[in-house]
């Protein structure tokens, strides 16, 4: 059986009560609350995993399709169901993953985190600053979050946690591997924080508010990563110690990973070429990112970003640095490209038919008769909305069902639209701290067995307070000086 039967039943349940056991409610089409009911039946799916995400995406294309729900012509209908597929942020983040594999095909990722072990390695905190930078440096050209901190960084820090001996069959784990399973984890939020191409949801988030604002609000590569910039070095700099408070390591003191670092650096031999190449398509990558030959040379300069994406992937390939095979090979790009491109499609829809308007509308009335004011309003609907994320395990489903209303309600109860999307933005990533299943990289880290439940659960709570209380203060005094607000 391809399916997992009570998952499937229970959304397929959902699906089916909402649309022929609910009343379309006044204000809303039969067409939006039809779509809705596929809308909450996939979301469903996809939260009990009752089939790989990307087989469930594509099932909610055909269902698209075959029910006309956007529009009564089978062929108009079938394009409103592929149209997503045309939309350049899905591409960027697929191309952006199949870049990513030069990182670990050449070893550039692991000799970046040997290096920064060998120079601060002296120090159990040392080290956890060193995978932090790693996770940082790594970041802007890893969209997968769990390639990241579970492929790359996660073997590096158990290798280092084993040559102390510090390992969770021998009961000894508290010596250093505790600590330094939590800070590989908790660096991986912010780092996806900090970026648009950090990890696959964040252009869905870029889409939903410029959906959600007709376009008035576009986050830029580079708009997003100077807003982000200041709270997420500061979140980087305290997580590290917030985690040493909270379990201290038995280990405090490391000379031997540094010499450990040196070791493995000199296993890995000089610079390959093939590590030049991707270290040089890297720093390209960044710079026409962030803007840089159209700040110099004018707008006549600038590069999509997903342009940009298509030229460092034509690049490697070109250098033969990665090849078709690799590409093809590359499974999480691909399916990414297929779930991120349906849930695109049926958010884009709901949105387009007014469904998201009308909830946004009644979330707004509810909370408005609270008498809270614009401020208050927004921080419970920013709160709801990152704290809701403890039921579930894929932040892109929980992007994709609650991000659009929570955000609208809060620009429509009087917060100032530019801050509110970023805060929402850096929402969507801290809630990522919170569970032992919240992302893709937390089971990869959790199953190693470093921590148990309750340690990691406590970690991840703290940790969401002090990264609101940053993005929060730092956040948004950061963008008054920017002058987003």
């Amino acid at each position: 059986m391809g399916f997992k039967p009570l998952p499937m039943a229970i959304a397929v349940g959902i699906g089916l009560l909402i649309w022929f056991g609910i009343p379309v409610p006044q204000g809303v089409t039969p067409q939006a609350w039809h779509l809705l009911a596929l809308f909450v039946g996939t979301i469903a799916a996809i939260i009990g995993k009752a089939m790989p995400i990307g087989a469930l995406s594509m099932i909610a294309i055909a269902l698209v399709a075959i029910t006309r729900v956007t529009n009564d012509k089978p062929a108009a209908a079938l394009a409103d169901a592929l149209s997503s597929f045309s939309n350049s942020l899905i591409w960027l983040i697929g191309v952006s993953i199949m870049i990513s594999r030069g990182i670990i095909k050449t070893g550039l990722g692991a000799r970046i985190g040997y290096y920064f072990i060998s120079v601060w390695g002296r120090r159990t905190i040392g080290i956890g600053y060193a995978l932090t930078l790693s996770e940082l440096l790594l970041a802007p050209v890893t969209p997968s979050n769990t390639a990241r901190g579970g492929g790359i960084i996660h073997p590096i820090m158990r290798a280092i946690a084993g040559s102390y001996e510090s390992d969770p069959e021998h009961g000894t784990q508290g010596r250093i591997g505790k600590y330094l399973a939590l800070v590989n984890y908790h660096a991986n939020p912010i780092s996806s924080a900090m970026f648009i191409t950090a990890t696959a949801p964040n252009p869905l988030v870029v889409k939903l508010i410029a959906d959600a604002t007709g376009a008035q609000i576009h986050l830029s590569w580079g708009t997003w990563a100077l807003a982000m910039l200041l709270p997420g070095l500061v979140a980087m700099v305290l997580m590290p110690l917030v985690i040493y408070a909270l379990y201290p390591p038995g280990i405090k003191r490391t000379p031997n990973a540094a010499a450990f670092a040196r070791e493995k650096l000199q296993a890995l031999g000089p610079i390959s070429r093939g590590e030049a190449i991707m270290l040089a398509v890297f720093l390209v990558l960044l710079v026409l990112w962030a803007g840089i030959p159209a700040f110099i040379l004018g707008p006549g300069a600038a590069l999509d970003p997903t342009t940009t994406a298509f030229l460092g992937l034509a690049l490697l390939l070109v250098t033969g640095v990665l090849s078709w095979e690799d590409v093809i090979k590359e499974k999480s790009a691909w399916d990414t490209i297929v779930w991120f491109g349906a849930l695109v499609m049926m958010a884009t829809f709901l949105n387009k038919l007014g469904l998201v308007a009308w909830f946004a509308g009644t979330l707004e009335k509810g909370i408005e008769g609270l008498g809270l004011g614009w401020m208050g309003a927004s921080a419970l609907l920013l709160l709801a909305y990152l704290y809701a994320h403890y039921l579930f395990a894929s932040t892109t489903a929980h992007i994709t069902a609650m991000f659009a209303a929570f955000y609208g309600a809060g620009v429509a109860l009087g917060a100032p639209a530019f801050p509110f999307a970023l805060m929402m933005a850096a929402a969507s990533n801290i809630m990522m701290t919170l569970t032992h299943y919240a992302t893709g990289t937390s089971p990869v880290i959790f199953g190693s067995g470093y921590t148990t439940l309750g340690e990691w659960w406590k970690a991840g709570f703290v940790m969401s307070l002090v990264l609101l209380a940053v993005w929060g203060i730092v956040g948004t005094a950061w963008w008054h000086v920017l002058g987003y607000w």
